[in-house]
């Protein structure tokens, strides 16, 4: 795991919104912590560094509390709608070596052969993979692949150790003719009724 991850956390002992905005102000976000079958840890953890983070989605953070470690797997960022500032996330301890269940972003790259489209139908897939070697996303090439092609969710490759838990015939990508565009249309139906009628 990067050491970008480490993250010294404070524990909370003050709560609701008026303690929340004070965190918040001092750089700071409010955060809970569950699993394993023990109390919820109520946490606050560096803003800035936490912004940094997350922008991967599923980061494990690497969390020193009171001098002790843990692991534990990003689960829910709520953001402010308007701000988009992180105002509260929700944490699951994780054990290294633990496999854990995730919703990973489906990457396309190359170009399909000319003149075809890429229809894009699952933008995720959900795995099971450790919880130290969660991948950032999945990468699905359609370079040169000709109309009619599809790729399922068995098609796509996964890290080693992770499993598939989407459904395997679940469609990823369809590549697929351009749909004729209105303007299209009405050009070829003009033009079909401009022709001469056939003796």
């Amino acid at each position: 795991m990067a050491d970008d991850n480490k993250v010294v956390a404070e524990t909370r002992t003050k709560f609701g919104k008026g303690a929340a905005r004070k965190l918040r102000a001092a750089g700071k976000i409010p955060a809970v912590m569950f699993g394993r079958g023990t109390e919820p840890q109520h946490l606050a953890l560096p803003a800035h560094q936490i912004g940094l983070i997350i922008r991967k989605s599923n980061a494990v953070l690497e969390l020193e509390i009171d001098g002790k470690q843990s692991l534990a797997l990003v689960k829910d960022v709520q953001k402010d709608p308007v701000l988009r500032i992180i105002e509260h996330l929700d944490l699951i301890v994780v054990i290294k070596g633990e496999k854990v269940t995730v919703d990973i972003p489906v990457h396309i790259e190359g170009e399909s052969a000319p003149g075809s489209v890429v229809n894009r139908d699952a933008t995720t897939l959900s795995i099971e993979a450790e919880a130290t070697h969660i991948p950032e996303n999945l990468v699905v090439s359609i370079e040169g692949l000709e109309v009619g092609t599809q790729i399922l969710a068995k098609d796509v490759q996964l890290p080693s150790g992770s499993n598939l838990l989407s459904d395997p015939d679940l469609l990823v990508v369809a590549i697929a003719e351009p749909e004729e565009t209105e303007e299209e249309a009405e050009a070829a139906a003009e033009a079909e009724a401009a022709a001469p009628a056939a003796e």
